[in-house]
């Protein structure tokens, strides 16, 4: 069988059918019914964050942010980032401005943005690569100083803190991805994390097509709602996600015990970070060299993936500017497989074809 780059964790089915149950006998699928209000506060106690709204994917909650906080200028990002970072940006009628990455940590550089801010600039939106928190502080800095919004792309942070607290805290809102090949999933879904009342206001109404009333609205807004059928799988999944973290802890010790890192490079989790093990990154030395290892993995049907490829000022809708650091980190970067059930015996496959052919 093959070894895919991720798995989804599937809780016993009928646990799930007994949260479907709960919403046949409500008759109500959809509209912020039981099932996604309970999900919400358990979201709540379980990540010790304030304000949580659940929506349909983790796209629309850029969407929405830049729509609310972009006022179609220029927003300063990161051009290492799947691509949904940059086409929110695009779609929204905004303009990217990319900013390179730090190599190690393969967040946006923040020791770059000052010169790329404008009297244009609106916004950064900045990605916590792989989980790996940007540099939160220095970032909010530069934005209370030129009084920009920050939006976090918090895609790959279920359950991430920095300095104990919550990455969703941080910047003036954030979003979190529950796709089916996420830690904490819905199959599909999404959030969006806003401390500010006012603005979290803005966006539980722009969610919701901007209804006020039945009959009433408060102004513009569109569908991102979450169905009570996502809402009843997150509920199903909640409770198993100590078993799925400890069982990706012990995945990424074992590569980090066995893959030979005089060849290879990976990332850097900031100081303070209580990472996720969300993903497994490794950085080849070239293209040609991750292309080989690539290859011999295919052909004993280990599936990596090339997360993130490519770099996002490469994109045909993008004005291209060089981004030496994405451009070199994208073209080398490869995602091992990673999820929480990982048999020993395709732990050791993995690592013996990487170093193997690592050293030919």
């Amino acid at each position: 069988m093959k070894i895919n780059v991720t798995k989804t964790f599937l809780p016993p089915i009928e646990e799930y059918q007994s949260q479907l149950q709960r919403a046949w006998k409500n008759e109500w699928l959809t509209n912020r019914g039981e099932l996604v209000l309970e999900l919400e506060a358990n979201l709540k106690n379980h990540l010790k964050v304030s304000n949580i709204i659940l929506m349909n994917n983790g796209t629309i909650p850029l969407q929405i942010a830049l729509k609310l906080l972009g006022k179609n200028g220029e927003i300063i990002t990161t051009p290492f980032s799947y691509v949904a970072t940059t086409s929110a940006i695009v779609w929204e009628n905004c303009t990217p401005v990319f900013v390179d990455i730090h190599p190690e940590y393969l967040t946006i550089d923040e020791n770059k943005i000052k010169d790329a801010i404008t009297d244009k600039t609106t916004a950064i939106l900045a990605t916590h690569v792989f989980g790996n928190p940007c540099h939160l502080e220095a970032i909010e800095a530069i934005a209370r100083e030129h009084h920009l919004a920050v939006i976090y792309d918090a895609a790959h942070c279920f359950g991430v803190t920095y300095k104990g607290k919550s990455v969703f805290d941080y910047g003036t809102a954030s979003s979190c991805s529950f796709h089916a090949t996420k830690l904490f999933h819905t199959g599909e879904g999404g959030a969006v994390f806003c401390n500010d009342e006012q603005l979290f206001d803005k966006f539980y109404q722009s969610h919701n097509f901007g209804h006020k009333t039945a009959l009433d609205f408060h102004g513009l807004g569109i569908n991102g709602k979450m169905s009570e059928l996502q809402a009843a799988l997150g509920l199903a999944v909640l409770p198993y996600m100590t078993h799925i973290t400890e069982g990706r802890k012990k995945a990424v010790t074992f590569y980090n015990e066995h893959l030979d890192f005089t060849l290879l490079q990976r990332m850097k989790i900031r100081e303070f970070t209580e990472w996720n093990y969300s993903y497994y990154p490794v950085i080849f030395q070239d293209e040609a060299q991750l292309l080989k290892i690539e290859s011999a993995l295919v052909k004993e049907d280990v599936i990596p993936r090339r997360y993130f490829y490519p770099s996002l000022n490469n994109l045909p809708y993008c004005k291209n500017s060089p981004m030496p650091n994405s451009e070199s980190v994208s073209s080398s970067i490869l995602c091992l497989p990673l999820y929480a059930d990982m048999p020993l015996t395709d732990l050791e496959r993995i690592a013996h074809i990487v170093n193997t052919n690592l050293s030919v």
